[in-house]
């Protein structure tokens, strides 16, 4: 392999390694105007897309250690990686479609499991991850919330009592 083409196959092995998860879509048709608001969505998200070449991102994939990917890539490919959680960048590319068309779903990775399209799909639909913290601290105060509302009750009731005593007085 070329010298150029090993630096281009580490930068990837590197980015793959620095990311929990990555999404492989195809990008036929986007125009560039296109394509850079695909970019400024997904840096919203705290995640980022490159054009990378099926050979390339073969070699690149192998390497780290996630498999094979020989027969899964073909036509022009963009790989999706972030920081955050894989459910915003997947919802980008959700919502992106349906005002666009493009880009597709090809699979993708978290840790070193493979997602289907449906996977990828079903974890677009899902709330934030800042909305799911938020669920379960609601599920977490309930029972506290309930309790001092069962606690108060009775000096609720001993109060109205004494009030009505006083103003029939």
């Amino acid at each position: 392999m070329r010298a150029e083409k090993q630096y281009i196959s580490s930068e990837y092995i590197d980015r793959l390694n620095g990311s929990p998860f990555f999404i492989v879509v195809d990008f036929t048709g986007l125009t560039v105007e296109h394509f850079t608001e695909f970019r400024k969505r997904l840096s919203k998200v705290e995640s980022e897309v490159h054009v990378v070449k099926n050979s390339i991102f073969r070699i690149a994939v192998k390497e780290a250690g996630l498999g094979d990917l020989t027969g899964s890539l073909s036509g022009q490919t963009a790989v999706l990686t972030g920081q955050r959680d894989i459910s915003g960048a997947a919802k980008v590319v959700k919502t992106f479609k349906a005002e666009f068309e493009k880009p597709e779903f090809k699979f993708g990775f978290i840790g070193n499991q493979r997602l289907e399209v449906a996977e990828l799909t079903a974890l677009a639909d899902l709330p934030s991850l800042d909305v799911l913290r938020g669920k379960l601290v609601g599920v977490i105060q309930a029972p506290a919330a309930q309790l001092v509302r069962l606690l108060g009750t009775p000096a609720t009731q001993l109060t109205r009592v004494l009030k009505a005593k006083a103003e029939k007085e």
